[in-house]
This record gives C-alpha cells, sequence and structure tokens, in this order.
C-alpha cells in the first residue's frame, strides 16, 4: 500500500508562508496527478493545487497567485509553497496521489492530514 508522509504544516501569522511536501513511500507504482485537498473546520473539502506527471499545475481560484505547486518525480515528491497566507486559508491539508502499478488500474491515494492554521 502506498503511505503519503506529509511535512510542513502549523501556525502561521497572516501575511505569512509555509513549504509544504509529500512523498509517496517508495513502490513499482508511478504517479501521474499529485497535490492537495483542504477541509476548513466545517465546510466542505475543496481542491487547492494539482500538478500532472508532466508539471502542468492547477490551482484553487482561491490561492492563485499566492501559492506554487512543483514535484520532482525521481523523488516522488510533490511541493507546495504557500505565500501571502490568509486566515480563510486555515484547514485540514490532504496530499493525495494518482498512482498505478504499470499499465493497472489509476488509484488515489491520500495522506492522513496535516492542520495548516493562519493565525494572529
Amino acid at each position: 500500500q502506498v503511505q503519503l508522509v506529509e511535512s510542513g504544516g502549523g501556525l502561521v501569522q497572516p501575511g505569512g508562508s509555509l513549504s509544504r511536501s509529500c512523498e509517496a513511500s517508495k513502490t513499482s507504482m508511478s504517479f501521474n496527478a499529485m497535490g492537495w485537498d483542504r477541509q476548513p473546520l466545517g465546510k466542505q473539502r475543496e481542491l487547492v493545487a494539482g500538478i500532472s506527471s508532466g508539471g502542468t499545475p492547477t490551482y484553487a481560484d482561491s490561492v492563485k497567485g499566492r501559492f506554487t505547486i512543483s514535484r520532482d518525480n525521481a523523488a516522488n515528491t510533490v511541493y507546495l509553497q504557500m505565500n501571502g497566507l490568509k486566515p480563510e486559508d486555515t484547514a485540514v491539508y490532504y496530499c493525495y496521489a494518482d498512482g498505478r502499478r504499470g499499465i493497472g488500474r489509476l488509484t488515489r491515494y491520500w495522506g492522513q492530514g496535516t492542520q495548516v492554521t493562519v493565525s494572529s
């Protein structure tokens, strides 16, 4: 089973920055899209950012111009640089990775969730 290990969460003041990473455990799988969803307390889960295996990014409108996603395919790792953080960015962030073994079925794997809190 694929394990996604996240780092870079925590508490930050408004206007501050956080650097996130999410590494998939080393397996025979290759990974297509990787990225993060988030779920603010009491609200619906939403896409934050995703990136294809070829490096094409997708962002939620609410984070465009502030967040940057990138990846290292050799390391099975995706990175999220979060700048200009706002209180409304406060949420549990869930890393995901879409993986397949060879030509097998594509499956979305999820991290355990990491809290990001933006507050004075």
